[in-house]
């Protein structure tokens, strides 16, 4: 398995509960009676085939789209369908698989636009350790427009992080990114969980998933369909069924 036991202590609430939620457009079912807990300091990855419902299930825990069944708690409150801003100051932030910057602003007020409601000093300091711990100091007055798309990649996650969130969504945090990035961003999920902030992580890199996450969710048409660590995960014949379409 990984190196990832830093696992904080678990407070009386977990800060991340999803409850047999669901979530059905039109005629079909994206998510289907989906149930995950993730206690702080841990890293849960959540795999499956494309369409598998992993980013519908990011969408309901992160306020973008409201379950039709389920609930949705951080740390014991339920904010089933709470809006994303009142949800963001609650401490669950999340990244995209396409980032969604403000490309004709700079580095620097694409991140301080993150925690424009927060105390500008405590903003101000997050944003100075986040840019040395993602390495894009030497960027900051950059036009979001100007970087390439790996770089593009780290300052969405910077903005997660100058939020000073509990739990941390990714969506495909390193596809398509240079190996150095990728590194800077695995060593940033390693520093961050050491500090109790808990992530998912949807992501494609198997290496990427064996090494950093502690077990694995895997969906498939919308359910959860396998459970565990990365071992029992990986010889799981309904897992090779869903990726491969045969046992």
């Amino acid at each position: 398995m990984s190196s990832a036991s830093h696992k904080a202590e678990s407070p009386e609430y977990p800060p991340l509960a999803i409850e047999s939620v669901s979530k059905h457009f039109g005629g079909i079912t994206a998510v289907d009676d989906v149930s995950l807990s993730a206690d702080a300091g841990e890293v849960v990855g959540v795999i499956g085939p494309n369409g598998s419902g992993k980013s519908t299930l990011f969408s309901l825990a992160a306020g973008g789209q409201k379950p039709d069944t389920g609930k949705i708690r951080l740390q014991g409150i339920d904010v089933t369908g709470w809006p994303t801003w009142k949800i963001a100051r609650t401490g669950i932030s999340r990244t995209f698989q396409i980032p969604s910057l403000f490309l004709n602003m700079t580095v620097r007020d694409n991140l301080l636009a993150a925690a424009v409601e927060g105390d500008w000093k405590r903003a101000r300091e997050r944003m100075e350790s986040t840019l040395e711990m993602l390495e894009i100091s030497h960027v900051v007055d950059n036009l979001a427009s100007e970087l390439s798309g790996g770089q593009q990649k780290l300052v969405e996650f910077g903005r997660v992080c100058v939020r000073d969130p509990k739990v941390i969504l990714l969506d495909e945090v390193t596809a398509g990114v240079h190996p150095n990035i990728r590194q800077i961003i695995l060593d940033a999920i390693q520093r961050l969980r050491k500090t109790g902030i808990t992530f998912l992580v949807i992501e494609h890199d198997m290496e990427m998933v064996k090494e950093i996450c502690d077990r694995l969710m895997v969906m498939d048409q919308g359910k959860v369909v396998a459970e565990g660590d990365f071992d029992t995960i990986a010889s799981d014949s309904k897992v090779q069924q869903a990726y491969l379409g045969r046992t």
